[in-house]
């Protein structure tokens, strides 16, 4: 007995140092970050520039799998379903974890359940733009052209039950006018319609829209934030039209539920460190995105939370009807 007894405790000696040097070699292989939007999307652009950082930290590649389509169910399902191991995370916006639950009467993956907070990466204020042809120098301006041509300003969007799109039409609601919503899954394609006078307005995440704007080719007109963004100083926020306005979408990294705590904890404690970086902080506002740390695992999870009562309320401010 004695001699089974001694046989069994060198048996688990011998395992836990096994199993505690599998943890600490994490990532021994690439990462890859899954996104539910296309390449050149403010996302996208986004999550490349702190995917770089991150994978200098780790040591290993980080890979953005872009996979767009169905408003966000297509990237979101891949990475639900993927295998919790620390090898796939997904870089999720506010559309794809909680503005769906109110715009789907279904969806094939639970965000709640299937998905555990990381890190949050930052606040993604929107804009809304003006192509050259409208002539307008103002949100006020192009409230008052929607005005006096009733249906006839088009504003590009990524869908009238998305982000952007449930934007545009709370902007549109306040101001008393009718815009028509044209839908884009790809970015570029609506800057392109813009410059070219096709849709006279476009109302998109910052980040997708500032090169534009800075490059003269297309007019800031709002940022939807409370205040205006450092990057954009001269262009006012949609609140001081509209008093008390706030709607600013985000980025958190996800991981599939069940992921290792331990390999949580350190990509949290990786991204908060490169977060708070000056540089960087600085670099992530000319891209339209405000960075100040990551904020831990649980408070990450508590402001999701808080996320999905305060969208439950204006969804259903807005009238919008789930499909």
């Amino acid at each position: 007995m004695k001699r089974t007894l001694a046989t069994l405790l060198l048996g688990v000696a011998a395992v836990l140092p096994v199993q505690g040097a599998h943890a600490q070699a994490w990532p021994n292989k690439p990462v890859k970050w899954i996104l539910s939007q296309p390449a050149g999307s403010g996302p996208d652009v986004i999550s490349r520039y702190v995917a770089d950082h991150l994978a200098k930290s780790l040591g290993q590649p980080i890979v953005i799998d872009n996979r767009p389509g169905g408003q966000n169910v297509i990237g979101a399902q891949a990475a639900a379903r993927s295998a919790p191991d620390g090898y796939t995370f997904y870089y999720g916006t506010t559309a794809a974890i909680v503005t769906n639950v109110y715009t789907f009467k279904s969806l094939p993956y639970d965000p709640k359940k299937e998905f555990t907070p990381v890190a949050m990466v930052g606040k993604s204020p929107f804009l809304i733009a003006a192509s050259p042809a409208a002539n307008v120098k103002s949100l006020g301006d192009a409230l008052a052209l929607a005005r006096a041509q009733p249906g006839k300003i088009n504003i590009g969007t990524e869908g009238p039950k998305t982000f952007s799109g449930m934007l545009a039409g709370m902007v549109a609601s306040l101001g008393g006018v009718q815009l028509t919503q044209v839908p884009y899954q790809k970015a570029p394609e609506a800057v392109q319609d813009a410059i070219g006078g096709r849709v006279q307005l476009l109302c998109l995440p910052s980040a997708a829209l500032i090169p534009q704007v800075k490059a003269n080719r297309l007019l800031a007109l709002a940022v939807s934030t409370p205040q205006r963004l450092s990057g954009l100083p001269d262009t006012p926020s949609v609140g001081e039209t509209f008093a008390g306005f706030e709607y600013t979408g985000w980025n958190i990294l996800f991981a599939p539920a069940g992921t290792p705590p331990e390999i949580v904890a350190r990509v949290n404690r990786e991204l908060d460190r490169i977060l708070r970086t000056p540089d960087v902080i600085e670099r992530m506002l000319s891209m339209g995105s405000i960075a100040d740390g990551t904020g831990n695992p649980q408070a990450v999870g508590a402001f999701v939370d808080a996320e999905f009562e305060r969208w439950a309320k204006i969804v259903k401010s807005l009238r919008i009807e789930a499909e």
